[in-house]
């Protein structure tokens, strides 16, 4: 059985990579929130409904009254549309929130805003696990979804059904 994959599907062409700064020697790693470092490349296949989860378990921002840091574990859910997000790009995105101070709930909202703005899903949802501080984890959830009913109804179903850690790393979705 033949298993060869024709160049043309199997690699992204140098147009399609062009605009991403993926790969640069030297990278900068922002001291301020900065969402215009989000990068965004074409979804081969839009036609298609398949789940993409981002993990990042080192998300860090700033109480706004304390300055204390804050932690937490961050966990991205979306369907594609016609973009999909550029990782090492989302990397530098949720590390600008290093000296940002704001609520957790605020950061949560932040991100999901912004990257529905980037990149127009189906549907995406953020999680917040923030460690304890004074006695009291938080679990900021957001979520979006475009006009179309399914989606509608999948938001409404998810959040009819969210419970901390549901969505999240510890749970499944």
């Amino acid at each position: 059985m033949n298993r060869s994959v024709s160049k043309t599907k199997s690699r992204r062409s140098k147009q399609e990579l062009a605009g991403l700064s993926l790969g640069q020697i030297t990278t900068h790693y922002p001291t301020t929130y900065s969402p215009d470092i989000l990068e965004s490349f074409p979804n081969r296949h839009p036609q298609s409904d398949a789940w993409t989860t981002l993990l990042c378990p080192e998300f860090t921002s700033l109480c706004p009254k304390t300055g204390q840091p804050d932690f937490a574990h961050i966990t991205i859910n979306y369907i594609a549309d016609k973009k999909m997000v550029e990782s090492k790009s989302l990397k530098l995105y949720l590390f600008s929130f290093r000296n940002h101070g704001d609520f957790h709930e605020d950061c949560v909202q932040t991100i999901c805003n912004d990257l529905v703005k980037l990149l127009a899903p189906k549907y995406l949802e953020v999680v917040g696990e923030f460690t304890p501080r004074g006695g009291i984890a938080i679990f900021p959830w957001a979520s979006y979804a475009c006009d179309a009913s399914e989606y509608q109804n999948l938001k409404y179903q998810r959040f009819l059904n969210y419970c901390p850690g549901k969505y999240g790393r510890s749970g499944t979705m």
